[in-house]
């Protein structure tokens, strides 16, 4: 019944489906097994073909319907070893990584487009407002569903709307007056996220020189010598995670090749060939650790896909 099911959707759909794709090259972490299927839309129309299709024919596991996972640059995932059952749609095409100026120093951006790159852009266009993102490795839809920042700045404080479909292919846009953003997170879990207009001010003197700024302050305070996802865990209220993990004498611990960073506790590192299960024993040593030390709870920042 689930090869009748793929086959009617897949002729329906148009769009070329790869079964068992590994998600290691899909992921800063280099870890992590297959998706059961994946698929690269070329354009709004393939996605809302896509999600419109799954739901009229949901591939089916032994565990029920299978979830339809969205994926950008995979710089804030953890993928199990086995890998997982799952529709994972990657928008990764041009089109989803279009930028474009509009009037009063704004950008439409589209959810795909790497913050590097929007940077880059903004800076030939002597437009400031987000160089505190230099640095991360990530695509513009995660940073607006995490509200990616530093403690003074997130990226909600530039969003003047968000385009957005949910999973019956119905597109809207957002104010942002209607999107609730809080510390490493937003009320977006529901939509996927397919671009957004940013509201950023003229510079012409100085949006060179405060990326550098901040590109300097990763690299000195930041481990970027081997794969990580970032900062495993959000940071407390008052508190750094990455002092709490130091403190219990953290820095540096090793299960096979994955590792606590030396330069900054909150990141794990892949030193080669680390695998899910080892980084996962690192996270609940970690929680254990704070836990007992500090009487603190320590939430993840990643997500972890199973």
């Amino acid at each position: 019944m689930l090869v009748g099911l793929v086959t009617n959707w897949w002729k329906d759909l148009k769009i070329k489906i790869r079964f068992d794709v590994p998600l290691d090259k899909y992921t800063t972490f280099k870890i992590g097994g297959p998706a059961k299927y994946f698929l690269e839309p070329k354009n709004t129309e393939e996605l809302i073909r896509a999600v419109k299709l799954l739901k009229r024919y949901p591939p089916r596991a032994k565990g029920g319907k299978l979830p339809i996972l969205i994926l950008g640059s995979g710089s804030n995932i953890l993928v199990m070893d086995k890998g997982i059952e799952a529709v994972v749609i990657h928008l990764n095409s041009a089109y989803f990584k279009k930028i474009s100026l509009k009037k009063g120093q704004r950008l439409q951006v589209g959810s795909g487009a790497r913050l590097s790159r929007i940077l880059s852009f903004s800076r030939r266009h002597n437009l400031s407002g987000l160089e505190f993102l230099a640095g991360i490795p990530g695509t513009l839809g995660g940073a607006i569903m995490m509200n990616a920042g530093i403690p003074d700045k997130t990226i909600a404080d530039r969003i003047e709307n968000v385009t957005v479909m949910d999973y019956n292919g119905r597109i809207k846009t957002l104010a942002k007056k209607e999107i609730k953003f809080t510390y490493r997170s937003s009320n977006l879990s529901k939509y996927i996220i397919l671009s957004a207009t940013l509201k950023l001010s003229k510079d012409k003197n100085s949006v060179k020189e405060k990326i550098k700024y901040y590109l300097k302050k990763r690299y000195l305070t930041q481990d970027l010598m081997y794969p990580s996802a970032g900062c495993i865990f959000k940071n407390p209220p008052g508190e750094s995670a990455g002092r709490l993990i130091d403190l219990c004498g953290l820095k540096g611990k090793r299960i096979h090749d994955a590792c606590i960073s030396k330069r900054h506790a909150n990141f794990i590192l892949n030193l080669g060939k680390a695998r899910a299960k080892d980084v996962l024993r690192l996270i609940r040593l970690v929680k254990k650790k704070v836990k007992k030390k500090f009487h603190i709870n320590l939430e993840p920042e990643i997500k972890i896909w199973k």
